[in-house]
């Protein structure tokens, strides 16, 4: 959690111009600071301290680390909000129970985060189309490390359509297996599931020049695959 008296690390500058920063976020940081929430410093309030005016051109959850872009320029903002993030390739790296098909598609339509919201006062709407493509990178004893690539963006995606196939991200305490995770939790010690946003594809959106946004696998994302690969 961040406090008024941290400093992010200049490494965690993906990539700067005059009109869009990157940044890698940890896991166990806010993107947007939102209800109930109003103790932890969000990645954005703490960011416009240098960053004045700056926008989130997406979000991350909470517990997801990796890559989150922001619009420094209105120019940047009002480019990527009129084109609806035609172009964008977001590819996530993952650890999930059991063993996958080598790859595949998920295409289990899932509620927008708009429908979410009105669901909440009882105006549900219908789900609305997702799609993940993957393909395994590593297989353990009981887990395998895995690539995912969305070409949507709902809520949950990737731990909802994971789960939907009987693979759910190890750790995942809403979407998981309760005895799973607390043997794996018991053997190697973790808690937390590991999902991250490693590779960010997009044209500019002023300039048009493609980018290529990638961040590093964290820490503990390395740890755990050492030891899994220790245990094979």
């Amino acid at each position: 959690m961040y406090t008024e008296c941290m400093s992010l690390s200049p490494d965690r500058i993906l990539y700067r111009d005059d009109h869009l920063l990157a940044v890698n976020k940890l896991a166990g940081e806010l993107v947007v600071a939102g209800a109930g929430t109003s103790d932890r410093l969000s990645l954005l309030d703490f960011l416009r301290k240098d960053f004045p005016g700056l926008r989130p051109l997406h979000r991350l959850d909470f517990e997801t680390s990796g890559v989150v872009l922001f619009a420094r320029s209105k120019k940047a903002l009002e480019a990527v909000r009129s084109s609806k993030f035609a172009g964008w390739r977001k590819v996530y790296l993952a650890l999930v129970e059991g063993h996958p098909r080598p790859h595949g598609e998920i295409r289990t339509p899932l509620p927008s985060r708009a429908r979410l919201n009105v669901v909440q006062n009882g105006q549900g709407e219908g789900d609305v189309p997702a799609l993940t493509r993957y393909h395994v990178l590593e297989v353990f004893a009981n887990s395998a490390f895995m690539e995912a690539e969305i070409a949507t963006g709902r809520h949950h995606q990737i731990r909802k359509h994971f789960a939907g196939i009987g693979h759910p991200l190890a750790l995942d305490h809403v979407y998981g297996h309760k005895g799973y995770n607390r043997v794996f939790t018991q053997e190697l010690g973790f808690r937390q599931f590991f999902l991250h946003a490693s590779l960010l594809e997009l044209p500019h959106p002023v300039t048009g020049k493609p980018l290529k946004i990638e961040a590093p696998l964290p820490k503990p994302f390395e740890s755990i695959l050492k030891r899994l690969r220790s245990l094979s």
